[in-house]
């Protein structure tokens, strides 16, 4: 194997490594904002545990996770703005990142 292929196969590993953080903490993030979300809607418990799983399941893009969210709000009335919803969401996922690199 040349210094070339090490390389290249170094940098897969590490794109893989990255991809899978990744991953986990934007599933970490979303169980996260679920609670959150869950506790503005009144929730508590295990119902709060069900919504929180309800939003890591609606997870395709982070846009979806968004609408999930925006509409359950809206729905029951919860005054949220887009902005702080999307504020949120970035804090959480900043927290997931870190839980993630530290738990590996």
């Amino acid at each position: 194997m040349t210094t070339f292929d090490k390389r290249e196969e170094g940098f897969e590993k590490k794109f893989a490594h990255d991809e899978e953080l990744k991953f986990k903490a934007v599933a970490r993030r979303n169980k996260m904002l679920g609670l959150w979300a869950a506790e503005k809607l009144g929730l508590t418990g295990a119902q709060a545990e069900a919504y929180a799983k309800e939003v890591v399941v609606a997870e395709v893009g982070e846009h979806d996770v968004f609408k999930k969210i925006r509409g359950d709000f809206d729905g029951k009335k919860v005054t949220v703005s887009d902005q702080d919803l999307r504020h949120t969401m970035d804090e959480l996922m900043a927290q997931a990142l870190a839980q993630v690199k530290v738990s590996g």
